[in-house]
């Protein structure tokens, strides 16, 4: 027979279970993470590897999944925005492709301002202080920044010059890129990476400007014949968490996780190197050709292209003390 006084004590019982079970739910916090590249691309790849070490040393606390393919609806030009509405609490978000929100974002694109991963590194120096601003007036934190690796232009047809590049229609991914590729000939057209396995498809684009390792994933050999390495443009992605989001984890949290971000990051760099040799072994193992480029083709894409640096600096005001502090110590300023 229950008894109330049996009945209060296993009441009692129940609901401090519960409150114990309510207070363990509330320790943990488990965010999604956009991203609208595929599962085997190299920044999917990093995402993976940085949300599994998270998990290891916060011991389940924080519980990073992330959404790759762009399986939750948002397109790369929308990721900025939606980690700053909270509609999704990380994103991992291509700076070039904000441009229309913040125009400092676009500053990697830059026609042949980085010549190389060493010099991106050094403008970094002095670009990310700004996108940490940017960030930060977004309503986000920046966890890593890891770049792309050297731009191709991936083509239907053989060209020898630069005369052989006009009126293609190619897809770019920014708006700055629509105007360098503009300026040599091409007709570029801005399409988001989720519609451009389609624009191939259809014909409504005969090329590409992008990485290798996009190439991959979009498997171009099925669609286009050669790649030029042009190496025209940087372009970087940033894992941002919104701060509201991020507010909710104790300060030990936090500085696990940017720790983990932090030590992480040079060796997502070095994945970076590593994904465009192994993928431009892909494109060649499809039946695509890397065709080199000449001097005097190369010397003549960097003269049309030239005005770009001033008029991007004269557009976006912000970006002149750093991009000139940049070309100083590359004794180009």
């Amino acid at each position: 027979m229950i008894t109330r006084r049996h009945f209060t004590a296993g009441a009692a019982t129940l609901l401090a279970a519960g409150h114990i079970s309510t207070r363990a739910r509330a320790a943990t916090t488990s965010w999604d993470m956009s991203t609208v590249w595929p599962d085997g691309n190299f920044h999917t790849q990093n995402a993976m590897a940085f949300a599994e070490e998270v998990k290891k040393q916060s011991g389940g606390a924080v519980a990073i999944t992330v959404k790759a393919g762009g399986q939750l609806g948002f397109k790369g030009p929308e990721h900025l925005r939606a980690v700053r509405d909270g509609l999704v609490p990380l994103a991992d978000v291509l700076n070039i492709q904000q441009v229309g929100d913040e125009p400092f974002m676009g500053v990697e694109s830059i026609p042949f301002l980085c010549g190389s991963v060493d010099e991106l590194k050094v403008l970094h120096k002095y670009v990310r202080p700004e996108y940490e601003k940017i960030a930060a007036r977004n309503n986000q934190k920046i966890l890593y920044i890891v770049p792309w690796p050297t731009q191709y232009l991936h083509l239907k047809t053989k060209v020898a010059d630069v005369e052989g590049l006009k009126n293609i229609k190619i897809r770019v991914p920014d708006k700055n890129a629509v105007e360098m590729l503009n300026a040599i000939g091409m007709a570029a057209v801005m399409i988001p990476w989720g519609e451009t396995i389609p624009a191939l498809a259809s014909g409504a684009v005969a090329g590409v400007s992008t990485s290798s390792v996009s190439g991959v994933d979009g498997k171009f050999w099925e669609f286009l014949k050669y790649v030029y390495p042009t190496n025209h443009v940087w372009s970087s992605q940033m894992v941002t968490v919104n701060l509201d989001s991020w507010k909710t984890l104790s300060a030990d949290q936090q500085k696990l996780v940017a720790d983990i971000a932090a030590k992480m990051e040079p060796g997502f760099w070095a994945n970076s190197l590593k994904a465009d040799v192994d993928s431009l072994n892909r494109l060649k193992e499809g039946g695509m050709e890397v065709v080199p480029v000449s001097d005097a083709m190369m010397a003549e894409i960097r003269a049309k292209t030239a005005p770009q640096l001033d008029a991007f600096l004269k557009r976006v005001p912000a970006a002149d003390k750093p991009v000139r502090a940049y070309l100083a110590e590359m004794k180009r300023g």
